[in-house]
């Protein structure tokens, strides 16, 4: 049975992290446009693989794994640095054991260090925008009352 698993891209790699607790017997296996993951898990030695054909090459020398007593991460090293990966496997099938580790996920694609992404580009211009910090904004009168507003009538039905 595959052991579950999320992933994520960044501009060089590719991270998968197996969540498997107290695994014994970790292989990992690293070929060019191939990963195969086995182990044994928990406190009933659960066996657990995993094969994946990746959506790109990677470099399988210059890929690695790292086990914890939680998890097993595997860096992949891409074939072709700053290429985008928009899934892991090269088929499109849902995978129901493989997720996008959303917590690490980042769109890197735009980002650089002398190019601001378009939402820090946007946030900036809407921020240089308009007059005084020190302004109060006048109170609305009603806004906190729930009394019944001349537009809450019923509205006619559709014909």
């Amino acid at each position: 049975q595959p052991a579950s698993a999320k992933w994520y891209d960044r501009r060089d790699y590719v991270f998968i992290e197996f969540c498997v607790e107290d695994s014994r017997d970790v292989n990992v296996n690293f070929e060019k446009s191939k990963l195969t993951f086995s182990c044994l898990g928990g406190s009933d030695n659960f066996k657990h693989l995993n094969e994946i054909d990746l959506f790109n090459c990677i470099d399988p020398n210059d890929s690695k794994h790292k086990r914890t007593d939680r998890s097993i991460l595997c860096c992949l090293r891409k074939g072709e640095s700053g290429q985008s990966w928009p899934r892991l496997t090269k088929e499109r099938a849902k995978l129901n054991w493989l997720s996008v580790d959303f917590n690490n996920w980042k769109d890197w694609e735009d980002d650089s260090d002398e190019d601001m992404s378009n939402f820090d580009r946007f946030s900036e211009m809407m921020n240089n925008m308009g007059g005084d910090e020190d302004v109060d904004l006048p109170e609305v009168d009603g806004a906190d009352d729930d009394s019944q507003d001349s537009d809450d009538e019923k509205m006619p039905d559709l014909e």
